[in-house]
């Protein structure tokens, strides 16, 4: 009970905060908005009319800074999310990053000597004051005591940070519980599901260890392809200088992709970081299904070599076997304005549910690929595209996937950076190299082959046993016709004397086997 009003406690002020910031219910949507909830929502408190003038995105942003670094977080991490709170909130959200004051010098150093056992000048020559201040943790430039010594990026997580968010998250699955108790598009959204998304991807970030070991997995995968590698770069980690609460990697040195300008001041060409950018985002996605997700300007410089250079791994977005292919095969259906083929992909991954229509469903995503074509890249906006294709999911009544939407999320914002660059950036074109070649190698005749190849080389392992399996399947079909099965002590130790000299999973296969092929022969008798 003290939990449940803790969580209550901590919710009626998350709301006096949204309500002073005219986002609990937005005037732009009041309208649509039930009385009953209008009426509710003024039992919090009335808007400040200092905020009235800002877009509601705007207002959300501002009340999240002024709950705190957790709430900051939170925040960021729902600007992944569109589906949730729509484009246009998103979009204000977007704007979080690295806005929040440092914490004391005096604490971070503490917080390094504590976590990595000595005193900081064995391990540091030197240690600036903070460069970048964002909600989980500060970046400080730092000098290693090695001959010769070298420059270094030392991150180091807020102090109390863990505790604040245990808190709110308990808050929030709480919220989330309720919401999806008593409104169905609570529940089509999966509230319960995105919190526990949102904890796991928070818990990651608190240990700076995995943000170390993801920038590692994604430069080895880098080093696959020699094309990558110099189109890209990555600061490698300082392992012995890194723990949970802190991580040190190089140190980047490089002109910001925001600034334009300064990039052909020095000698690069934006339209070919543009496309750069644009590929290899895609390539991370499709290849390796392991991507940066938070590619926001902040995050990307260009170094003297004209390689794009990544920094702050602690959203990264994957995707399986199955969600990469998916992935190819709807945006190949687009790119050849198939969208039967786009429709009936969907429907074979199950992500929409029998009774509906696929021809509606085609004719629907007809309605927004259509529009697209014979525009030029200037008049092609992908917020919009987006706003369409989260319409088209509720009205089609669609199991949203989360880590679709954060890759869809993450594409529209290389987008726009990319459009910073290039004016007449064309996504559609500069993506079609990358998804027809992996159409190519995974779709393709060849690919169809490689399959077919191992489908055989499992079927010939399979043949070796199957005459004692067959065997062994005709005594249990017997046995069953005559009462049942019936094992004497002696076998059954000699049963499980067999078993246990092979692995589990291969036991319950073989079982599972073997009592499907016995339903099947008694119903032959």
């Amino acid at each position: 009970m003290i939990r449940v009003l803790k969580n209550i406690a901590r919710l009626a002020h998350i709301c006096q905060t949204l309500a002073v910031y005219d986002v609990l219910v937005p005037h732009e949507y009041a309208k649509s908005v039930p009385a009953s909830l209008r009426g509710t929502a003024r039992l919090w408190g009335r808007p400040d009319p200092a905020f009235a003038k800002l877009p509601p995105g705007a207002r959300l942003a501002k009340a999240l800074e002024r709950m705190g670094p957790s709430a900051l977080k939170i925040g960021q991490l729902l600007a992944t999310r569109p589906d949730i709170l729509g484009v246009e909130m998103t979009r204000g959200l977007e704007c979080l990053q690295d806005r929040l004051p440092p914490f004391a010098q005096s604490q971070a150093r503490e917080i390094v000597e504590s976590e990595l056992g000595r005193p900081l000048g064995e391990i540091f020559s030197a240690f600036g004051p903070s460069v970048a201040a964002a909600s989980i943790a500060q970046v400080h430039q730092a000098q290693t005591t090695d001959d010769p010594p070298r420059r270094v990026a030392v991150k180091v997580l807020r102090p109390h940070i863990a505790e604040d968010f245990a808190r709110d998250f308990e808050a929030f699955r709480f919220l989330a519980r309720t919401a999806e108790r008593f409104f169905a598009e609570a529940r089509r959204l999966r509230l319960c599901a995105l919190v526990e998304t949102l904890a796991n991807c928070v818990a990651i970030e608190l240990d700076l260890r995995m943000e170390g070991a993801a920038a590692s997995e994604f430069a080895q995968n880098m080093r696959s392809d020699v094309q990558d590698e110099n189109a890209f770069r990555l600061p490698a980690p300082d392992w012995s200088r890194t723990s949970a609460r802190v991580l040190t990697s190089e140190w980047i040195e490089g002109t910001p992709l925001r600034d334009v300008e300064a990039l052909k001041a020095a000698g690069h060409d934006p339209k070919r970081i543009a496309v750069i950018l644009l590929q290899s985002f895609l390539t991370h996605a499709l290849r390796d299904g392991f991507f940066h997700a938070d590619m926001h300007p902040g995050n990307l410089f260009v170094d003297e070599q004209g390689r794009i250079c990544a920094v702050d791994f602690g959203i990264m977005g994957r995707l399986d076997p199955a969600m990469r292919r998916f992935l190819a095969e709807t945006l190949g259906g687009f790119l050849t304005r198939d969208y039967m083929r786009v429709a009936q992909v969907h429907f074979d991954a199950g992500f929409v549910s029998k009774n509906q229509s696929v021809e509606t469903f085609a004719q629907a995503l007809r309605a927004v690929g259509e529009p697209i074509f014979g525009q030029t890249a200037r008049d092609v906006s992908m917020a919009r595209l987006l706003e369409q294709l989260f319409d088209i999911t509720r009205h089609f009544d669609m199991q949203l996937q989360p880590q679709l939407v954060l890759l869809q999320k993450t594409m529209m914002v290389v987008e726009g950076v990319a459009r910073s660059l290039d004016p007449e950036f064309d996504i559609w074109e500069s993506s079609r190299p990358i998804i027809e070649q992996w159409m190519v190698d995974h779709i393709g005749p060849e690919a169809r082959l490689r399959e077919a190849a191992e489908g055989l080389s499992s079927l010939g392992r399979l043949a070796q046993h199957f005459p004692q399996m067959l065997h062994d399947t005709e005594i249990i079909a017997a046995q069953l016709a005559d009462g049942g099965l019936r094992l004497p002590s002696d076998s059954l130790q000699a049963i499980a004397q067999t078993q246990l000299k092979r692995t589990r999973h291969v036991r319950v296969a073989l079982w599972i086997a073997a009592g499907a092929l016995g339903i099947l022969a008694v119903g032959m008798f």
